[in-house]
């Protein structure tokens, strides 16, 4: 069974950057590829990024605007990502969490993770 630990997220001002970090340890082949998501107040759980473990990044979406970077350290098992130029509004609860579903392009789907991690809050101040 996967289990992903998550680094502590943190406090940072806007336009500040922060790097989040998910550990998976009981990793199989079977699960291919790992994502991020949070919980922004008021909204439901979004898709933030996503890639395989052999590399494979799906598109991010439209709102991060480039602020946000996935990358994947496979003698590690970690996955990371990179958040810069942060606002108060990516102020939420990210979640790392990873899918078996069969694709070469990593889902970006809420319904295609079965692992999640614990979850870490990330607060931007104005």
């Amino acid at each position: 069974q996967v289990q992903l630990v998550e680094s502590e997220g943190g406090l940072v001002q806007a336009g500040g950057s922060l790097r989040l970090s998910c550990r998976a340890s009981g990793r199989t082949i079977s699960n291919a590829h790992m994502g991020w998501f949070r919980e922004t107040p008021g909204k439901e759980r979004e898709f933030v990024a996503a890639m395989s473990w052999s590399g494979r990044i799906a598109p991010y979406p439209d709102f991060l605007k480039g602020r946000f970077t996935i990358s994947i350290d496979n003698a590690e098992s970690t996955v990371y990502l990179d958040m810069r130029a942060l606002k108060p509004e990516d102020t939420g609860v990210y979640y790392c969490a990873g899918s078996n579903f069969f694709s070469a392009v990593p889902p970006r789907l809420i319904d295609k993770y079965a692992a999640w991690g614990q979850g870490t809050q990330v607060t931007v101040s104005s």
